[in-house]
């Protein structure tokens, strides 16, 4: 008599919809591919047109490439870039005009590439109080129409 919780028994856990998972599998690998690739060229776009000498951050880069709150993403674009592309990665800041911390990494000492980052700022005219920059001072804007980045067949021609 005392076994049953006040309330009646434990219900079973909430789950998915039948529709909703089969939504979920309907979308094939390559659009999600294609989504990010996407992303990927708009945001990089995006940063190669920021001037020397300015700044932007990452979550302005992301509102501006269409994809407003996805400020990690545009991080996570930055932290994928290959050697041979030329992509002016110092320029894009956190939100606070702060260096982003990176993510330790075997081949480096923790802090490198932020100094790195930093130095590269500096060199440009850009100034640090604090370990800040003024984004008042130093914040870039894009015209106000942002053209879109050249299609993939565009590129690979």
């Amino acid at each position: 008599m005392g076994l049953t919780p006040p309330g009646g028994p434990p219900r079973p856990g909430r789950r998915r919809p039948a529709a909703a998972l089969r939504s979920a599998r309907a979308i094939p690998p390559s659009s999600i591919a294609l989504a990010r690739e996407t992303f990927r060229r708009r945001v990089l776009a995006l940063i190669r047109r920021i001037p020397p000498g300015r700044v932007a951050t990452y979550g302005q880069i992301a509102a501006w490439a269409g994809y407003p709150r996805q400020a990690r993403r545009v991080g996570q674009a930055l932290a994928g870039l290959r050697p041979e592309e030329a992509v002016p990665w110092q320029r894009v800041l956190n939100a606070q005009g702060r260096v982003s911390a990176r993510a330790p990494r075997p081949d480096r000492p923790i802090g490198e590439r932020e100094r790195e980052q930093e130095r590269l700022l500096r060199r440009e005219g850009v100034r640090f109080a604090a370990g800040r920059v003024k984004l008042e001072r130093y914040g870039w804007r894009p015209p106000a129409r942002v053209p879109a980045p050249p299609s993939a067949e565009a590129t690979s021609r």
